[in-house]
């Protein structure tokens, strides 16, 4: 086992052993809470604590653990495992939202688990047990009650609240304690021991989060979705087959209940007495002895509601004697015939030949009703009646309804639980994991050209260090590999473009060379024009002035390009182009010529090099740096902005270079009149952001005459 997987499994067993030790304070303090009969429960202390530190999983799982064990010596606390989960999501909630302990917020955490328990915990005890569980909580909410005259259910809550509120301080503070004894490194390790990848500072979770807005349907949303559906219609299934198991259940106690009690007044009837009760009704000698009888038995029993005795003739029955009804029902005085409803007809041949039959269904309305009939024989065997117990099935639905809401109660937590577990396996398994990836693909991506970001990008993806053991970890491995793979042929790519643009530059300068030295009068005229517009192209973007354009590529490109502006004068003839001396009309409308032959030239490049590429700045360059800001040059006659901007440039670069630089036709200009004659041509003959820069960059400027020139 490697130093990582041993660390894994050490910070596993730290977040195994925190949860036991959460349930075992829980059982422990609840244990002696109930054996001194406390009014305090003191069973979430272990799930507050584990919850703060652990997470929101381990913190429901101590809770609902917790709930399941002390359920072992009181069976009540297995209803109230929904409440301690919510105690845990709570804890956990607030702690995110409030991470600093400060007296206010610690106030505050008591009082939302103090109120929101003590009022679910008193509704709960009302609605399944209908009374406190605690003797010395229903004592106190009885004399509350009685002392200032407010209902009792409203004095019970309140005093459950109080209550609550010592029980969490007392909880919140053992939490506090816990957090403060165990060491910070521990508890990081507790609450990093289930990710599957290097845990997330917020800030990355928080761009993780911001990823998942523009998701329509995230997986965790889906799957959360998922269990709750499947939980809540496992409750509806569940809630279902129990009614009907403990509805078939129910019946079969109340048939037997119904027969054992036909049976015990047929064993303890006085056949004799019974015949003259049927001859004689009211005025027989054993009517009332028999009538109190069934009335003392039927008290015994909550299962049957009616209790009666009746002859049968062929199509129907007679009342002989007849008890009044549960539920009010005025009973049938004696000699009463009643014709035999539709549920009797199949059976009425079996009942007039006095034999036993089976229990009888019938509705009334919306009651359901069960009917036992027992047949009373005399010594010659004879049937002289009936004797009948009706079960009103009506009454079940108070207990099927208990019966649900303890279901309900009683797996919530569960549910609650499995959801919580689902929702965290997710997170850890899949959701975190991808969403990393995804998030950090995304600045790899953005890294544009910057080697740099992509090696740093590639760099913090591998210390993603994602290790699920499945697909997920092997689509990690594969997308650092290929980001790897990427950023090296980026790598190889830029050196062999970077080595490209070295042999490109070094043709252009060696052809701009060529060019230059045909002019016997332009000493290093193409390195000082380059060092002039890098110096104005790059005044611009810091001034911000032209943003839209001026691009780290359109830099690059007219930097690059600037050699070649007056690549045209290869067109030039030599007498013309070597002229000493002041040239004519003719020969000065020759010269301008050398502009729209460097553009043809070019465009003729631009043509045989497919694609968008810096040539097309060394041809703006080219033909447009002789025109002029106020439309009189040449040979366009453009104006303003319309002349490119890498040939406004350029002007300022090659007019300043010619004022600065001798000619045989005249000596070179001071560095103050060359200066100022370039401030006069702005607006005029120059672009006026141009001249800004380029006058704000005189120390850079006397750099490159200093150089060159030697200007002192």
């Amino acid at each position: 086992m490697n130093i990582k997987s041993h660390r894994i499994r050490l910070n596993s067993m730290l977040s195994e052993i925190s949860v036991i030790a959460g349930i075992a304070v829980n059982v422990l303090l609840f244990f002696l809470s109930y054996l001194f009969n406390l009014p305090t429960y003191l069973d979430t202390c272990g799930t507050i604590a584990v919850a703060t530190f652990g997470g929101i999983f381990p913190g429901i799982l101590v809770a609902v653990v917790t709930n399941l064990l002390c359920g072992l010596f009181y069976t009540q606390t297995l209803y109230f495992n929904l409440i301690n989960a919510l105690v845990a999501i709570t804890a956990v909630w607030y702690v995110k939202r409030y991470p600093v302990p400060k007296a206010g917020n610690v106030a505050r955490l008591i009082l939302i688990l103090g109120v929101g328990s003590g009022i679910l915990g008193a509704l709960l005890q009302i609605l399944l047990f209908g009374e406190p569980q605690n003797s010395f909580i229903n004592n106190t909410s009885m004399t509350s009650a009685a002392a200032t005259g407010i209902p009792f259910l409203p004095s019970f809550v309140f005093v459950n609240v109080i209550l609550n509120i010592v029980d969490k301080a007392i909880a919140v503070a053992i939490s506090l304690i816990a957090l403060k004894v165990i060491p910070e490194d521990i508890r990081n390790r507790i609450r990093y021991s289930s990710w599957r990848q290097r845990p997330l500072k917020d800030e990355e979770i928080e761009k993780i989060n911001e990823l998942g807005k523009t998701i329509k349907k995230s997986a965790r949303v889906r799957i959360a979705a998922t269990f709750v559906c499947t939980c809540g219609l496992l409750m509806i299934v569940m809630g279902v087959i129990g009614i009907q198991l403990y509805f078939v259940s129910a019946m079969d106690d109340c048939t037997i209940s119904a027969k054992k009690m036909t049976e015990f007044i047929e064993k303890n009837s006085n056949r004799q007495e019974l015949e003259e009760i049927i001859e004689e009704g009211e005025s027989a000698r054993g009517y009332t002895r028999m009538r109190q009888m069934m009335y003392d038995l039927r008290s015994t029993s909550n299962d049957v509601s009616y209790l009666y005795i009746v002859t049968v003739s062929e199509n129907g029955f007679t009342y002989v004697i007849d008890l009044d009804g549960e539920d009010g029902v005025e009973a049938y005085e004696p000699g009463t015939y009643v014709t035999a409803k539709e549920e009797y007809l199949p059976h009425m041949e079996d009942l007039n030949a006095g034999k036993e039959i089976e229990p009888i269904e019938k509705m009334e309305g919306w009651r359901h009703i069960l009917t036992v009939l027992r047949p009373v024989k005399n010594e010659k065997g004879d049937c002289i009646c009936y004797i009948g117990a009706d079960v009103v099935v009506d009454y079940m639905a108070y207990y099927m309804k208990n019966f649900m809401v303890r279901v309900i109660f009683l797996l919530s937590g569960f549910f609650i639980l499995i959801i919580v577990y689902a929702i965290w396996l997710t997170d850890r398994f899949t959701v975190l994991p991808v969403s990393s990836m995804t998030e950090f693909l995304h600045r790899f991506n953005s890294s544009g050209e910057s080697q740099e970001a992509l090696d740093e990008n590639v760099r913090v993806l591998r210390t993603l260090d994602i290790k699920t053991d499945d697909e997920i970890e092997e689509l990690y491995k594969t997308i650092c590999k290929m980001t790897l793979d990427q950023a090296e042929k980026m790598r190889s790519i830029r050196r062999l473009s970077e080595s490209t643009a070295k042999m490109q530059d070094g043709l252009i300068v060696t052809m701009a060379n060529l060019v230059e030295n045909r002019d016997s009068d332009t000493g290093a005229h193409v390195q000082k024009t380059s060092a002039y517009v890098k110096i104005i192209v790059e005044g611009l973007k810091k001034k911000g002035y032209y943003a839209e354009k001026i691009t780290d590529k359109y830099m690059s490109d007219v930097i690059r390009s600037a050699p070649l502006h007056d690549v045209g004068k290869i067109n030039i003839p030599d007498s013309v182009l070597n002229k000493r001396g002041k040239l004519s009309d003719e020969e000065f409308e020759i010269i301008k010529t050398h502009t729209t032959a460097g553009k043809r030239i070019m465009e003729r490049a631009i043509e045989t090099v497919e694609g968008e590429n810096y040539l097309k700045e060394a041809r703006n360059m080219a033909a447009y740096h002789h025109e002029r800001w106020d439309g009189r040059g040449y040979p366009e006659g453009l104006h303003g902005e319309v002349i490119p901007l890498s040939a406004r440039i350029m002007a300022i670069a090659d007019v300043f270079d010619a004022l600065t630089s001798p000619r045989v036709y005249k000596p070179a200009f001071p560095l103050d009149k060359a200066l100022a004659m370039i401030q006069e041509g702005s607006g005029t003959q120059f672009d006026p952001k141009c001249v800004e820069v380029f006058m704000d960059s005189i120390p850079e400027v006397k750099v490159i005459l200093n150089k060159y020139n030697n200007f002192v």
